[in-house]
């Protein structure tokens, strides 16, 4: 792998690509073990793919933000390293694949030149803070969160306390009460809300917690109706404290936020966030509300004679994909982007016909499509002649027609069955046997590869996810039915409930059967799910259980969509959070790494991230001797639990001191200069001891 120079003004950004090529050498030579080196990669949106020997890399677009010139750097990038592909994703990223490993510090390199990051875009770390496409322009909004999202996003992103937590922790902001960046199925969702206070307006936040997707769906709770928006970062960072500290480690199915929920109850996780208060760097923390500044916006020399030839297509397409901004007089422009795959040449198009009619910033959506902002009225009709050009101006964004879908079995590791091929399949159906359907928000469908919910079947109306059923001594590819999900909105939302599994190949089947009864049996005016609770879970079992039988399986159902080889399940390792490596000697080299970074940090007088490095120097070298005797906690706080009840007559404390008293003086201390000195004291000293401890033992 050949070296190379960056030329980045951020000595921070720099050290991180060097970092990352350094490790990379170091993992090609043996000496990182796979499993660390995983969750290092991770860390770096650096995430392994179905195909053997290449990366998916993940690029972090705080809140789906993007302008034309990153938007053509991202391009360049796929074209030069990648498959020439954009994949936008439901947490408003942008991801390429087939890419090498030993190429992704270059890749990186060339990213942060313009400002695109891939730190933190997987991994056991806090993942990309997503927030309504609308912000800003959402003519119900009470004001703009795109500010607060990224400054949530800045405050976190290399942060000591969620850089290598049990599991991802994912947040959101969404613009008004409709939701749109659903809260209720995020480890933390803010809803914006306003309050007049002595006749003057305050900010503040709606808060949602501990809710999430996946195999076992959890809808957050709701625990504030109004935080303050000078609190939102002394809370959040509370929350992830607490997260790092109690949350599964061991066990990465019961390892998200949800489920420490579940464990310890509500009530004592509010105690334990409350109890963080001390500790935290800034008690109150005000955000500057101009950060986003206002995009350019050009000024209509002169246009086109853009005379639409298709006057009904282009009337369906402003009803269903345009709104008036907030701000009189511009609209925003929805584009519906089949399976979220945008080919560079297609991308590159796509700039060169907008940049002269739309300011210039792009929000990726939810539903893997794009929003074009400030477009004037008179430009719709050239916007929209362009866009038809390049396959772009479809109708019905957001729609019964546009579903959205994880890449499945086209290149994920947990992928069962293809995902992509039958979101378009679906869509098909759609548009040529229920075009009316174009207009219908109400309803959406959504499908995954599998269980994880990356294509978030779980909040749909109508949800698929991928599976396999057995049939005839072989393995049949399946869809497991979802019925019933959505967004009620101010916080509030539904599950989808599993209904039955059928064999893939007769989805569409299934799609026909429950749009016909809706259609034919639900009363005026009333909603999907109106409808799916007044005929109730059973209904739709038995009206869909015909097509689970598999005793007259034809030829072609034993085959996935998009493939013609027989079907067989496939399933490598997730990679959705990184694995920990429970090596002893690999944690004493992490503890002399972690002691490097708290001297670092209390060097550069950052006494509050030095005190949490100086933190995860103990719980590091605690757990090596525990792993040392056999035992395995599954928690920071177990593992500060055990190491009292297992060394409580060794040399390794000061005379006279618990472990536990040592190391939780971190929450009970403000992060000042006089404890950071103390605290890093006491680190130094307990690793001291333990190397001189080992020392004597080899």
């Amino acid at each position: 792998m050949n070296s190379f120079r960056t030329e980045l003004e951020d000595p921070i950004v720099q050290k991180d690509i060097i970092d990352l090529e350094k490790k990379i050498r170091l993992f090609r030579e043996g000496k990182i073990h796979d499993d660390k080196f995983r969750s290092l990669r991770l860390a770096r949106g650096i995430y392994g793919q179905r195909q053997p020997g290449v990366q998916m890399i993940r690029i972090k677009l705080p809140f789906g933000k993007v302008t034309f010139k990153q938007f053509l750097r991202i391009a360049d990038i796929s074209d030069e390293y990648a498959s020439s592909n954009l994949h936008l994703t439901t947490r408003q990223d942008i991801q390429i694949h087939y890419v090498s490993l030993d190429k992704t510090p270059e890749l990186w390199e060339k990213l942060e030149q313009d400002d695109i990051t891939l730190r933190e875009a997987c991994g056991n770390t806090v993942r990309n803070v997503t927030a309504s496409p609308t912000a800003g322009i959402d003519p119900d909004e009470p004001f703009d969160v795109s500010p607060y999202a990224q400054a949530t996003f800045e405050y976190f992103l290399r942060n000591p306390i969620c850089q290598e937590m049990g599991r991802k922790f994912k947040i959101s902001f969404s613009s008004s009460d409709a939701d749109t960046a659903f809260s209720f199925i995020h480890d933390l969702g803010f809803i914006p809300k306003i309050r007049i206070e002595n006749d003057e307006e305050k900010r503040g936040f709606k808060v949602l917690l501990g809710g999430g997707l996946g195999a076992q769906p959890y809808l957050a709770h709701a625990i504030n109706e109004f935080l303050p928006e000078d609190e939102l970062i002394p809370f959040t960072e509370n929350v992830l404290r607490v997260f790092d500290r109690y949350g599964e480690r061991n066990n990465r199915n019961k390892a998200r936020f949800k489920f420490l929920i579940q464990k310890l109850g509500l009530p004592e996780i509010l105690r334990l966030i409350e109890e963080e208060k001390t500790a935290v760097k800034f008690k109150s923390f005000t955000i500057n509300r101009n950060t986003i500044e206002l995009p350019h916006i050009p000024e209509l020399s002169e246009l086109l004679d853009s005379e639409v030839k298709d006057v009904f297509n282009y009337e369906k397409w402003i009803a269903t994909n345009v709104f008036e901004q907030k701000q009189k007089g511009f609209f925003g422009v929805f584009v519906k982007v089949t399976t979220g795959d945008i080919p560079t040449g297609k991308a590159r198009a796509f700039v060169n016909l907008i940049k002269d009619l739309v300011a210039d910033e792009i929000r990726i959506t939810q539903n893997q499509g794009l929003l074009l902002k400030y477009i004037r009225k008179e430009a719709l009709p050239q916007l929209y002649s362009g866009l038809a050009s390049l396959g772009l101006a479809v109708a019905g964004f957001d729609s019964v027609a546009d579903i959205t879908t994880c890449p499945g079995t086209d290149t994920c590791n947990l992928g069962i069955s293809n995902s992509t091929e039958l979101a378009r399949v679906l869509e098909n159906v759609l548009f040529e046997e229920y075009e009316d359907l174009v207009y219908n928000r109400d309803i959406k469908i959504k499908i995954s590869g599998c269980m994880n919910s990356c294509g978030q079947h779980g909040l749909a109306h109508i949800g698929f996810h991928g599976s396999s059923i057995k049939a005839n001594g072989k393995v049949v590819p399946a869809a497991q039915v979802l019925l019933g999900g959505g967004v009620l909105g101010n916080g509030a939302g539904r599950a989808a409930e599993k209904i039955i599994k059928v064999p893939s190949k007769r989805a569409a089947i299934v799609l026909r059967f429950v749009l016909d009864d809706y259609h034919e049996n639900s009363f005026a005016d009333e909603l999907f799910n109106e409808y799916y609770d007044r005929r109730g879970k059973d209904y739709f079992y038995q009206m869909l259980k015909p097509l689970a039988d598999t005793a007259s399986l034809k030829d072609h159902e034993y085959v996935d969509w998009g493939h013609e080889e027989i079907f067989s399940t496939a399933i490598g390792v997730g990679e959705c959070a990184g694995v920990m490596i429970d090596l002893v000697a690999t944690l004493l080299l992490e503890t002399e790494e972690k002691y490097q970074w708290a001297v670092e940090s209390y060097e550069n007088r950052a006494f509050a991230d030095s005190i949490y490095h100086a933190y995860s120097v103990f719980v590091s070298a605690a757990k090596a001797l525990l792993l040392d005797k056999g035992i395995n906690s599954s928690t920071q706080s177990g593992i500060i639990r055990d190491f009292d009840e297992q060394y409580k007559e060794n040399n390794y404390l000061p005379i006279g001191m618990n472990f536990s008293d040592l190391v939780l003086q971190i929450n009970k201390q403000e992060p000042d200069e006089k404890f950071a000195s103390k605290y890093l004291e006491a680190a130094t000293d307990f690793m001291n001891r333990i190397k001189a401890e080992r020392k004597t033992l080899t």
